[in-house]
């Protein structure tokens, strides 16, 4: 096929859209049907609806090609694990009894069976359920939720496009089940799970499945040659089927790279490639390989990430460049439309020419079908778009907000010596312990207590007017009594205050920082029925005043245990927020890094002797390629130190990370310098501590005894249990004892009984030590 002839039979299409509906109505049926409110045919009929309208609005923008399979109740991994039959046998008498109980007992656990483990979606900030595999594990085939929702859109009018997690990206985020050998490796287990895919794509074929789209995003990270002949191999075997809808291979988030000649040659139909992230690589990659003769190019050209509106032209010069290198080029978001909020329209408080700034899934499927328009039709198609785009840019370079003259003298003004502390970590641990006066295997926990209804209900209220500052304030002090009053009768020994007027630990500081947009409706599903509203970086940042010391500064009042300070860290900051895309990241972190400085010191000289940073998206923001990660981590720890080095050598940091694969961050974590480190522990069974200790980590460590993201109680014996396993790794004088993560998302009853039996736990473990 000529260029021209390309280029006129460009389709607009993307990957998968939000799922939770405008106003959250998935995550709202489906909590209800965990409390008994909503019933399982409910349930379906919500989501069926939202499917429906999810389709109907796509097709509306003008897309050609709507996704089907990417809707999931809970996560797509786990629709996978479900799909492959890959399901750990303490869940199979759940699933056998009932389906959809099944499948949450897998995403939560029950009080008797613990859920899979959960970790971050390649370095977004969604969570996916990890696959537990063995040399044992026997796949089996249900292809009964593919069919379905592709038949539900067919009924529509809709021409549906399925789209499957690819069978060695699923291969490749799956990890030994308990009891299996650690070196046990899931991708040995590939011809085995091929059969079973081939399956699959034969029951879409018959239900009338023209194309089906199977993403490999793990193709996209370094990958060994064994890895790559699996891939060779996995699409050969398919490729090979005669009773198959034809294949899309989808990769996204970075660089293709080794694996592009691996797919081009393969016997699949076409390609879907991110030109967003690392473009220039991929475009460079693609010439390299004599393009993709004979195959489908579905070009990502619109950030299906990020919420600023597309450089329209830009986006055209690119798909230009790609005609001829394929037999058709096809126009698409970057990867799906699951990590953007659903609609800038429903935004009431931002002002309207900053708005124009903005693009969320609706607008971006509007962009898509655009650029698709403009590339078959040439430009004078679309030269209205073209205008009011270039018109949009211009006024977003050129404002204010972008640019502080002041935040960028400061930030240029940095030195080495105000990233590193003034004492070396032997000194400080020395004049904490003094200072602080805490036990062996001293009790804390990570931040958050519940965030009832009663608090919810509050600030609704101070934003509707129903109650003044006065009221609201009274409400939190309340709760901040209420919350210290436990943690004292529990036991616990470091406190906190429970963050209750918090809505969210990004949100809550952006919304007192220069330089940020909050959204009201920008809603983006983490994990299950979680869903964040990540605030949008639009410029240059600093602290006009104090965040956090007067709540602080109140609850230390109540006490004399000491009472952390709760701080979000520069990193977070970013890696939770839609980041601006008009400067390097480090320089944004840097900004950051000053505003929270300003805000440790001002917590200490009010007192305040334990601070903790929080960096849980350290690990999750490391580039995808090693090759990027060096000048990243080096800006990520400079940033955290920068941060905290301006305190005295007795005041305790602390920070926090959570739900992402330590190991390859362990000279970071040892780089930032924190005296204390929280990690995720309980699900990966102390994993993390053994890391630590292989490491050679010099300074204290809490790894988690409490799964905080399933509704299970732990006991006394089992958080005891997970101590001492905690304690081959970490010595008692440096270990601490916590939950995983904070408790905002549970409930009291559960977190009363579970924080008594982890102080319990603590207290058995410590009455075993020798005496010193």
């Amino acid at each position: 096929m000529t260029a021209k002839s390309a280029a006129a039979a460009a389709r607009p299409t993307v990957y998968g859209f939000p799922r939770q509906g405008q106003n959250r109505e998935l995550k709202k049926a489906i909590e209800g049907y965990w409390k008994g409110r909503v019933t399982a045919d409910s349930l379906r009929e919500t989501a069926a609806g939202l499917r429906r309208s999810n389709w109907q609005l796509l097709a509306d923008a003008g897309i050609d090609e709507v996704p089907t399979g990417d809707f999931s109740y809970y996560d797509h991994v786990l629709d996978t694990s479900v799909m492959v039959g890959a399901v750990p046998e303490r869940h199979r008498s759940a699933v056998a009894a009932d389906a959809l109980d099944g499948f949450f007992a897998m995403a939560r656990g029950t009080q008797d069976v613990a859920p899979l483990e959960m970790t971050k979606w390649f370095d977004t900030n969604y969570h996916y359920l990890v696959p537990e595999l063995g040399p044992g594990t026997e796949f089996t085939a249900d292809s009964t939720k593919q069919v379905a929702e592709f038949k539900e859109a067919l009924a529509l009018g809709h021409t549906p496009r399925p789209v499957l997690v690819g069978p060695v990206t699923y291969l490749l985020l799956s990890k030994p089940a308990p009891g299996v050998a650690a070196d046990f490796d899931p991708l040995t287990l590939l011809d085995r799970l091929l059969p079973v895919y081939g399956e699959v794509l034969a029951d879409l074929r018959a239900a009338g499945a023209e194309w089906v789209q199977l993403d490999e995003p793990a193709l996209v990270q370094d990958r060994t040659a064994a890895e790559l002949n699996a891939a060779s191999r996995a699409y050969r075997d398919l490729g090979a089927l005669k009773d198959r809808p034809k294949l899309l291979v989808a990769s996204y988030f970075d660089r293709l790279g080794e694996a592009l000649p691996v797919l081009a040659k393969a016997p699949v139909e076409g390609l879907a490639i991110d030109f967003t992230e690392a473009a220039a690589a991929n475009l460079d990659d693609l010439a390299k390989a004599g393009g993709l003769k004979g195959k489908r190019l579905v070009a990502g050209v619109v950030n299906g990430r990020n919420i600023w509106i597309n450089d329209l032209e830009k986006s055209l010069s690119t798909l230009g460049t790609l005609l001829g290198l394929a037999d058709r080029v096809d126009v698409a978001a970057s990867c799906s439309l699951l990590h953007v909020p659903i609609d800038t329209g429903a935004e009431r408080d931002i002002d309207q020419q900053i708005l124009r700034w903005l693009a969320f899934a609706r607008q971006k499927a509007n962009e898509v079908a655009v650029l698709a328009k403009g590339l078959s039709g040439g430009t004078d198609s679309i030269t209205a778009d073209l205008t009011a785009n270039r018109a949009d840019l211009a006024s977003r370079a050129g404002s204010a907000i972008t640019h502080d003259p002041a935040v960028r003298a400061r930030a240029g003004a940095i030195t080495d010596a105000d990233g590193r502390r003034s004492q070396p970590y032997t000194e400080r641990a020395k004049a904490q312990r003094e200072h602080l006066g805490l036990p062996l295997l001293p009790t804390t926990t990570i931040g958050s207590f519940p965030q009832t209804t009663e608090l919810r209900t509050a600030r609704a209220d101070l934003r509707k007017g129903k109650i003044d500052t006065a009221g609201y304030e009274e409400r939190i002090k309340t709760e901040i009594q209420q919350v210290l009053s436990f943690q004292e009768k529990a036991g616990i020994d470091v406190l906190v205050h429970g963050e209750p007027e918090r809505n969210d630990m990004v949100q809550y500081f952006a919304e007192q920082l220069t330089g940020y947009l909050a959204t009201q409706q920008g809603w983006v599903q983490s994990y299950g029925t979680r869903y964040v509203r990540p605030p949008v970086l639009a410029g240059d940042i600093s602290r006009p005043e104090p965040m956090t010391v007067p709540w602080t500064t109140y609850a230390q009042s109540l006490t004399q245990r000491p009472v952390k300070g709760m701080l979000t860290g520069p990193v977070t900051m970013l890696a939770w927020s839609f980041v601006r895309d008009d400067q390097p990241l480090g320089d944004t972190a840097r900004q950051v890094a000053l505003a929270l400085r300003d805000e440790v010191q001002d917590l200490e000289a009010a007192g305040t002797s334990v601070i903790q940073v929080d960096e849980p998206a350290l690990r999750e923001t490391l580039p995808l390629r090693a090759a990027n990660r060096p000048a990243y981590l080096e800006w990520a720890t400079e940033s955290f130190r920068l941060s905290t080095s301006g305190v005295r050598p007795a005041t305790q940091i602390h920070t926090h990370m959570c739900y992402a694969e330590f190991g390859d961050i362990i000279q970071a974590i040892d780089d930032i310098d924190a005296d204390v480190i929280s990690l995720e522990a309980a699900r990966s069974h102390m994993q993390v501590a053994r890391e630590l200790a292989a490491h050679g980590y010099p300074r204290e460590a809490g790894p988690g005894v409490y799964d905080i993201h399933s509704p299970r109680v732990p006991s006394a014996d089992e958080a005891a249990a997970l101590l001492r396993k905690g304690l081959e790794a970490i010595p008692a004088e440096r270990l601490w004892v916590n939950p995983d993560c904070g408790l905002k998302t549970r409930g009291w009853p559960e977190t009363r009984t579970s924080l008594e039996n982890l102080v319990a736990a603590a207290a058995t473990v410590r009455a075993e030590l020798p005496a010193s």
